[in-house]
């Protein structure tokens, strides 16, 4: 039986602007281009801690999450969120910054660990295993004595900076038929996608 298509779509990040263009805040970047995009605005929940809103997909709704409480306690919204509205893991599909990823490209999948990701790592504490995973590109570091916390938190160089630009409308397609097809259908099409120029 396939897997069901997401609920909600909760992008990783740090809030404030210091961390706006950072890599670290690739999944912030791509639920705030969906909402841009639907000439939607967000609404902040206090509830969740999070901002909030609500995108058409076809006949389908999905949740967009933007956690306010840092990358390292994302599951803490993402749990608040569960229980309240009483969806399993299996609901959410989790958007954020991959190193093993090449930048340009992007990878669906259904599950896995955590990968040395702070915030994945928040997210399976707080919900659980069983969520998808859409795992945006940046590349690894530059060189291997750099602390990886130096570079996910800088922000990309100019050239950088428009291959993940020119990512986003690909990225926002992937989510619409994530949410009109399911995870496997989406999956066949992300995982194989050409590289974005």
């Amino acid at each position: 039986m396939s897997p069901p298509a997401p609920r909600i779509l909760a992008g990783l990040g740090n809030p404030g602007e210091e961390y706006a263009r950072t890599r670290h805040n690739a999944g912030f970047r791509l639920v705030d281009f969906l909402v841009r995009e639907a000439g939607l605005l967000w609404t902040w929940e206090k509830r969740f801690q999070a901002d909030t809103a609500l995108l058409d997909v076809g006949t389908t709704s999905l949740l967009l999450l933007k956690p306010r409480t840092f990358m390292n306690r994302s599951g803490e919204c993402l749990g608040k969120v569960a229980r309240y509205y009483r969806f399993p893991a299996e609901s959410f599909c989790v958007a954020y910054d991959d190193t093993t990823v090449a930048a340009g490209r992007s990878k669906l999948s259904l599950d896995g660990g955590s990968g040395g990701h702070n915030g994945v790592e928040s997210v399976l504490r707080h919900l659980g295993s069983g969520f998808s995973r859409l795992r945006i590109g940046i590349g690894g570091k530059p060189h291997r004595e750099m602390v990886l916390a130096d570079y996910v938190l800088g922000k990309f160089s100019a050239g950088e900076e428009q291959i993940f630009e020119n990512q986003l409308p690909r990225l926002a397609e992937g989510v619409r038929l994530l949410v009109r097809e399911g995870p496997e259908r989406c999956m066949n099409w992300m995982n194989t996608k050409a590289k974005a120029s």
